[in-house]
C-alpha cells in the first residue's frame, strides 16, 4: 500500500518483501525483530492484559536465513534487541542504548540496538512509561516517533532509502514523513497492519491542519 509517495508499506513476509529487491537496495535498515521473551503475553506490571495474549509473534527470535537476507538487501543497518541475537550477529562496537530512565527496577532500564556501521556506543533517554504521541500505544513494543526521528538525524542522509521489516506500531513511518525519507516496510500481523495504517494516516491529516 502507497500511503504517501515515499511511504509504502504491504502486510506479507518480510522475507517476501525481501526477496523482490537487489543487493544493497536500501541505504539503512531499522528494525525491531522479536526478541523471543513472549513480550506480548506481559502485563507490564499491571496484571492486566492490554493486547492481546494470544499472539505468537514473540516466541521466538528471526533466523540466521533472515538476517542474511537482512545484509544482503541493505548497506547498513540498527537492529533492536541485538544483545538477543549475539549468536547470529558478528561483533560490533556501535551500540544504541534507550536508556528508559524507568524508576521501576523490576523491568529494563533500557534496550540496545546493533549497529553495522554507526558512531560507537550513543545512548538516547526518554521516559518509556509516557505516553505523549499522537494515536496513543497499539503495540506492546511500541517505541517513540522520536526515537525513529533520532536514529534518522544520526545514521541517515537525505535521499536514502529505509527499510523496516517489522513495522509493529508504525512509528518509524511517521519519523520518516517528518524527516522526508523514503520508506519501504512491512508487517506480518494484519490486525498491527490495518492498525498502524489507521495511526500513520491520522498523524498526516493531522499535520496537515496546522
Amino acid at each position: 500500500m502507497k500511503v504517501t509517495d515515499k511511504i509504502t508499506i504491504t502486510n506479507e513476509d518480510n522475507m517476501e518483501l525481501m526477496s523482490r529487491y537487489e543487493d544493497n537496495y536500501f541505504d539503512l535498515a531499522i528494525v525491531d525483530p522479536p526478541y523471543g521473551i513472549n513480550a506480548g503475553k506481559m502485563t507490564m506490571g499491571s496484571g492486566k492484559h492490554k493486547f492481546s495474549k494470544d499472539k505468537v509473534w514473540d516466541e521466538g527470535i528471526p533466523s540466521a536465513e533472515y538476517f542474511k537476507e537482512l545484509f544482503r538487501v541493505s548497506k547498513n543497518q540498527i537492529i533492536w534487541g541485538g544483545n538477543y541475537f549475539t549468536e547470529i550477529l558478528p561483533p560490533t562496537p556501535h551500540w544504541l542504548v534507550w536508556d528508559k530512565k524507568n524508576p521501576n527496577l523490576s523491568f529494563a532500564e533500557g534496550e540496545l540496538a546493533w549497529v553495522r556501521n554507526g558512531k560507537n556506543l550513543r545512548i538516547y533517554q526518554k521516559y518509556s512509561a509516557r505516553s505523549e504521541e499522537f494515536g496513543g500505544k497499539i503495540h506492546p513494543t511500541q517505541k517513540f516517533v522520536k526515537l525513529y526521528e533520532w536514529q534518522l538525524d544520526n545514521y541517515a542522509k537525505q535521499g536514502d532509502k529505509i527499510l523496516d521489516t517489522h513495522l509493529g506500531s508504525g512509528s518509524i513511518a511517521i519519523a520518516c514523513h517528518n524527516r522526508g525519507y523514503e520508506l519501504t516496510a512491512c508487517e506480518l500481523d494484519k490486525e498491527y497492519y490495518e492498525a498502524s495504517i489507521k495511526r500513520i494516516n491520522q498523524q498526516i491529516a493531522q499535520q496537515r491542519l496546522f
